[in-house]
């Protein structure tokens, strides 16, 4: 690492803004992941029904992709900072119904539909608005530093968060709601003593469908005229497809391994290790090697080595695989994410960044649809080897693009 990366890295860690940011967000994740493991578990303690689980963890996903271009618009609109808060407090809020709920006794499946709609309604404005602001509060120059540590954190929650999950739901079935409300209040607390702008400027708050339906035009417009930006969203698309369906494949040939459910918690937390490993270099890489070249080195490393899943013959292997695969993800995605923000006006940013984050959820969310019908009909290893042929053909289409051979991240 040269002497200029590691004095931005040593920088935004000593920013007072940044430390806020990324202390009310770990709280926060760490309060999404507990829900996100005991909201499935809920549903089946009360209905015995896995299709109803599903559905409720799909519900926000599905919210994601209606709202999501939506969203992007509101937030080019509306102040940032206000949006982040009043949508953590209703979260904490919404998450708090449940303990109350099963405390006086009538906590029942529409509560937790609506739950499940309404949270997935502000976490997509959140989402969209945190995007938007964060090279506004660490400014340009630091945005590498800043998207690894964030994308460090992200990971190494990934590691411990499905442990403490179940050590949470172990002590009562409302416990992690009950952590993910106080988690949401801290992190608004935190983002409220912030004292950076979240935005250089902003259209009027108010808006009429049509109005509305224009900004998300003016965006989409701005995003299509943006070949790399759009190219490299359309090969990332791509790749969220086979990312979707590698979920549940992996855990086929896990099982096809006799591996126990602990063995596969640990295949994914090696995926975990890899991804938090790639966050540490990211920052120095990303700035070191043009954007272009990160992404066609990441299509070929993953092409290549999504096949030993299927080769692998014992469930540690697959951990092997799944930790070298994931290590060169992040360092693209650090490069990519800042590139795209500096060069995306800001009044522009929720709308491209929505867009894009649409896109590549959809591309996902039809893998892990597709994923079980097509291991039903082609198996879960020659499904591998297809998803792989799937990913160098990727690679092949990024290696041959001028576009993208040319891509270089800025700042």
């Amino acid at each position: 690492m040269d002497t200029l990366t590691s004095a931005r890295s040593r920088s935004v860690w000593r920013h007072l803004d940044f430390q806020l940011l990324l202390g009310g967000r770990l709280v926060s994740q760490l309060g999404d992941q507990l829900q996100f493991l005991a909201l499935p578990l809920l549903v089946v303690a009360l209905t015995g029904s896995a299709t109803q689980a599903g559905l409720v963890l799909g519900l926000q996903t599905i919210v994601f992709l209606v709202f999501g271009l939506v969203a992007g618009a509101l937030v080019d609109r509306w102040d940032r900072k206000a949006t982040m808060i009043i949508c953590d407090i209703g979260r904490g809020l919404l998450a708090a119904t449940v303990p109350a709920a099963a405390a006086l006794g009538v906590l029942g499946m529409p509560q937790l539909y609506i739950v499940a709609i309404l949270t997935g309604v502000l976490s997509t404005l959140f989402t969209a608005a945190n995007s938007s602001a964060l090279p506004n509060i660490v400014g340009k120059a630091e945005l590498p530093a800043a998207l690894g540590a964030l994308g460090a954190m992200s990971n190494g929650l990934r590691i411990v968060g499905a442990s403490v999950a179940g050590a949470a739901f172990a002590l009562g079935r409302v416990v992690p709601f009950a952590f993910n409300a106080v988690s949401f209040l801290a992190s608004a607390v935190s983002l409220r003593a912030i004292r950076a702008e979240f935005q250089e400027e902003r259209k009027s708050a108010l808006a009429s469908p049509r109005e509305l339906l224009t900004d998300i035009r003016e965006g989409l417009a701005w995003l299509w005229r943006k070949r790399v930006i759009r190219v490299l969203a359309l090969l990332d698309a791509g790749d969220s497809l086979r990312f979707g369906a590698g979920y549940l494949l992996i855990i086929m040939l896990a099982q096809q391994l006799h591996a126990n459910p602990t063995q596969v918690g640990i295949v994914f937390s090696g995926a975990g290790g890899g991804a938090l490993l790639g966050s540490l270099a990211a920052p120095a890489l990303a700035r070191r090697f043009p954007l272009g070249r990160l992404s066609i080195v990441m299509l070929w490393v993953e092409g290549l080595a999504f096949p030993c899943y299927a080769l692998a013959p014992t469930w540690w292997l697959l951990l092997v695989v799944a930790f070298a695969e994931s290590v060169v993800s992040p360092i693209y995605n650090v490069a990519l994410d800042t590139y795209r923000l500096t060069v995306t006006p800001d009044a522009l940013r929720g709308r491209v960044t929505s867009a894009i984050n649409t896109l590549t959820t959809g591309a996902s969310a039809v893998g892990t649809i597709g994923s079980g019908a097509l291991i039903a009909l082609l198996g879960a290893r020659t499904l591998t080897y297809a998803l792989a042929a799937w990913l160098v053909l990727l690679a092949l289409i990024a290696t041959a693009s001028r576009t993208v051979r040319n891509a270089r991240a800025t700042g």
